[in-house]
């Protein structure tokens, strides 16, 4: 499969996303005992967006593309929760009915949102959602398909966080960012790649489910046989799809597997530091960044993609006041898998 996706295309879809997105800011974290010989750490803060991800960018720049025929019938996407708030969003600004497929152990703070945005939710079992993830379709669903994530089109968007970041930070050597399906890291690796071929682009997982870890190990798509369910429900998926590996394998350098304990802290720290509040995927990419394995790695300054706030409160609280115990970071309670980043 040939892809279309470019330093061009990303400018292009930079002509249309700020209809509805923000140009986010780049800020500094200061963590107190970091590693004194570590990287400046910067966050891109995408979770300031209207939707509170980034996913506002790339469902905005593949709606905008369908014809007025095309979303006269509707729009659907199949989500955790943050793609289907962008697509909902950027449905109703194009005047096109919208419902999403929503596995039904998403967080009732996405839920929610949804709802408010317009949208009709439809919600299964986390198996039919993959299904729909890998087939790019489902009879139960009408209208256009929004991919979450495996779309030109989408990918494209996501990257103008990309430019946003090299216009901010030029002489940035790395960028991290949380990997659920791949379109984040995709787009920026490919902003990056034609404005500072030498910057590294990392992947950041939880220890808990790390497809892309695994893969790069076996060179192949994999599945991460270990999977378990965790609060971070924006990243961490059972496997990496094959439509996605080629383009991942050339644009991204490394994954970097944090702890659920880490991510934790990393969602403490930077509540305390900088006042933003992370869901669990913006705080793996955090906490690779502070890890004394990053460290090692000798790059001067780093960004760590914030990609969404969009947790609980009540959970966040949870989190963070204990997030010194790996025990209370990894609740029974929450089985999502990611369609998302």
């Amino acid at each position: 499969m040939t892809r279309q996706i470019s330093l061009d295309t990303i400018r292009d879809a930079a002509t249309r996303v700020y209809d509805v997105a923000v140009r986010t800011p780049l800020v500094r974290l200061e963590v107190p005992g970091s590693h004194a010989d570590g990287p400046e750490i910067f966050l891109k803060l995408d979770s300031l967006q209207p939707i509170g991800s980034f996913k506002i960018r790339g469902a905005y720049n593949a709606v905008r593309h369908l014809s007025p025929a095309q979303l006269s019938q509707g729009v659907w996407t199949v989500s955790a929760g943050n793609a289907a708030q962008g697509v909902a969003l950027s449905a109703r600004m194009t005047g096109a009915p919208c419902s999403v497929m929503v596995m039904d152990t998403a967080p009732e703070t996405k839920l929610r949102s949804i709802e408010r945005l317009g949208a009709t939710i439809v919600k299964v079992p986390y198996e039919e959602a993959w299904r729909t993830v890998e087939r790019h379709g489902s009879d139960r669903m009408k209208g256009q398909f929004v991919h979450p994530f495996d779309d030109d089109l989408f990918i494209s968007g996501n990257g103008t966080a990309g430019l946003e970041i090299f216009e901010d930070l030029p002489d940035v050597d790395a960028v991290i960012a949380p990997i659920g399906g791949g379109g984040l890291l995709a787009g920026i690796g490919a902003a990056m790649r034609g404005l500072r071929p030498d910057t590294k682009i990392y992947a950041a997982e939880p220890a808990t489910a790390a497809p892309l870890a695994r893969s790069f190990a076996r060179d192949e798509a994999s599945v991460f046989e270990n999977w378990t369910s965790s609060f971070v429900d924006g990243a961490g998926g059972r496997s990496v799809l094959p439509t996605m590996w080629p383009l991942l394998r050339e644009l991204v350098d490394e994954s970097i597997v944090v702890s659920l304990s880490d991510a934790a802290g990393a969602m403490k720290a930077v509540a305390n530091r900088v006042h933003v509040i992370m869901e669990g995927a913006a705080a793996c990419a955090v906490a690779a960044a502070l890890s004394p394995e990053f460290a090692r790695k000798g790059h001067k300054k780093v960004v760590a993609v914030v990609s969404g706030g969009n947790i609980d409160l009540e959970r966040f609280a949870q989190l963070t006041g204990s997030c010194n115990s790996s025990a209370s970071a990894q609740p029974s309670a929450d089985k999502s898998a990611s369609t998302e980043a």
